[in-house]
């Protein structure tokens, strides 16, 4: 190996990635849609089907989870748009816990808060953190707005846009953005935030309003805009599903591109940037230079 191309490995560069109100927020909304998503399982779970329209056809659901009688013994169904599918021990029959004995129930009582069947005060705790839920949700719109981090690291430019195809193979090959690339957001991420932001939890926050008969007695006429109130349910439960889905591939993402470098720049703010080929070779001879972290207000930061 010729001696002036040997690697020296050069000092990581620590760049201040999120700013304080971004990392409590974060943790608050994890708080918060990790009770929303487990205590809303267990109101499902009073009557775990799904219907279009303003009334509950309880013959022709679109969606139910059941038990059915099969061979002597009692197995687990999901059926969606009429198409039976059997689910036995997770949806629609699951272990009770004592003794490991079936029972029917539509989601397992471990996914379920505060108890496996405890319908009155897993409401208590929906409600609670729904509108704490709502509450760091506007703060987090506010303080996007005003401190230009929706503008600045949120919304993509054209030329992210025009390489959404490049995004889409680098994330199919795991390919993760090392320099500079590493301190913005690629171009699915930004999308990614945007429909979460201003689709799925609005959707979710206002179907889940429209449930409320007192809500609807206050100001009549708009739950109809939604199909009825058993749409509205239907429609909260889908986008509940669509940010389940989200948080699992968003904890996906962090596993594979470095477990503690992201939860440590969500904890303290600073994130290691990822070095790129060109800077993990440098001539020998050049004199290295320690870098300092780098806080930046033009850079794209994750929140």
């Amino acid at each position: 190996m010729d001696a002036a191309a040997a690697p020296t490995g050069p000092t990581a560069q620590r760049f201040y990635r999120h700013r304080l109100p971004v990392r409590l927020m974060h943790w608050i909304n994890v708080l918060c849609l990790t009770i929303l998503l487990m205590s809303g399982l267990q109101i499902f779970n009073a009557h775990p089907a799904l219907y279009w329209g303003h009334d509950s056809s309880f013959a022709t659901p679109w969606v139910s989870m059941g038990a059915e009688e099969r061979d002597g013994r009692m197995v687990g169904v999901t059926r969606i748009a009429g198409h039976a599918f059997v689910t036995d021990g997770v949806l629609g029959v699951s272990a009770s816990g004592r003794g490991g004995e079936p029972v029917a129930r539509g989601f397992p009582s471990w996914a379920t808060i505060p108890g496996p069947q405890w319908l009155s005060m897993g409401r208590h705790w929906h409600f609670f953190f729904a509108w704490l839920f709502v509450l760091n949700g506007a703060a987090y719109l506010l303080y996007s707005f005003f401190s230009g981090h929706l503008r600045r690291d949120l919304l993509p430019t054209r030329e992210e846009l025009r390489r959404i195809g490049a995004s889409v193979r680098d994330h199919l090959l795991f390919r993760h953005p090392s320099g500079e690339a590493a301190k913005r957001y690629n171009v699915l991420q930004n999308l990614a935030y945007l429909a979460v932001i201003f689709v799925l939890l609005p959707l979710a926050v206002v179907a889940g309003m429209a449930m409320s008969p007192m809500l609807d007695s206050v100001l009549t006429g708009w739950v109809d805009l939604l199909g009825g109130r058993q749409s509205a349910r239907t429609l909260h439960f889908l986008a509940a599903t669509g940010l389940l889905l989200f948080v699992l591939v968003h904890v996906f993402e962090v596993v594979i591109s470095g477990v503690w470098n992201q939860l440590r720049s969500m904890i303290t703010g600073y994130y290691q940037v990822p070095q790129d080929s060109a800077s993990r070779t440098r001539p020998r001879g050049v004199e290295e230079t320690r870098e300092r972290p780098v806080v930046s207000d033009d850079s794209r930061r994750q929140p």
